[in-house]
């Protein structure tokens, strides 16, 4: 068996860290693995970063994350990651990274991702300069991640890790007029095109955990207010993941 935990839009701000922690005790008796769907701050400040880094750094299995759109809201990205790769996490944006796992070997590609939208409600390359990046922008990540799965086609189990739904599927909840700014049919094709095992994605709060890509490969949605829990795992045998599975409701307040 090769569990994985899995969850994103932790939001951690002036506080909440430690609560974080004290949620991921036990976590390598569980998993094998733990990935991060992104918006792992509230605001994407350094100071915020910190403070993750100290729940991440006592985490005893490989960390593998995305970032969200909330880490890219000061506009200090870079500096986010470099604070979690310097407590062992690996941060992906269209690249990708490949785990040994005790002689199993687990590979990664990951990208934020961007918006959007799905078959037939999608924003075209086309019109003012401000939406035409805007597609560019998508069009380009999608490419990324397929390519960053490419690279990682010899493992033993591949995962596609994002923070922007690939599907709209796992959006149900969500209002139906804001989709293009959840997600884009992009990057279930993408992954479709290129393969994988499992696709994990956060950012859409009201959403729904479970869908497929239109070829059939699962997409789970593990923003936590969506799980409803401190993580998610998941058994990439295929094996049915049994309801204890769960990891300990998350701290309130």
């Amino acid at each position: 068996m090769t569990c994985i935990a899995a969850v994103g839009d932790v939001h951690v701000g002036t506080e909440g860290a430690d609560a974080l922690a004290a949620a991921w005790e036990g976590i390598g008796e569980r998993a094998r693995a733990l990935l991060l769907t992104g918006d792992l701050t509230r605001c994407g400040e350094p100071g915020e970063a910190k403070l993750l880094a100290t729940a991440l750094e006592r985490v005893p299995v490989p960390v593998v994350a995305v970032l969200g759109n909330h880490d890219h809201h000061a506009d200090r990205p870079d500096e986010l990651a470099a604070i979690l790769v310097d407590v062992g996490v690996t941060v992906l944006e269209g690249t990708s990274t490949v785990l040994d796992l005790d002689g199993t070997t687990l590979g990664v590609a990951g990208t934020k991702g961007f918006g959007g939208g799905f078959a037939g409600a999608t924003i075209s390359e086309f019109g003012e300069r401000e939406m035409k990046a805007f597609a560019r922008h998508a069009w380009t990540l999608a490419d990324r991640l397929e390519g960053a799965l490419r690279e990682i086609a010899g493992a033993d189990h591949r995962v596609a890790l994002l923070h922007y739904s690939p599907i709209r599927e796992t959006l149900r909840g969500e209002h139906p007029e804001i989709y293009p700014a959840l997600g884009s049919y992009l990057f279930g094709e993408a992954v479709d095109r290129a393969g994988a095992d499992l696709v994990l994605h956060g950012h859409a709060h009201l959403g729904t955990e479970r869908g497929l890509t239109p070829g059939g490969i699962r997409v789970r949605n593990v923003a936590q207010p969506v799980i409803d829990a401190a993580y998610r795992l998941y058994d990439l045998t295929d094996a049915p993941t049994p309801p204890a599975a769960e990891g300990p409701a998350p701290p309130t307040g």
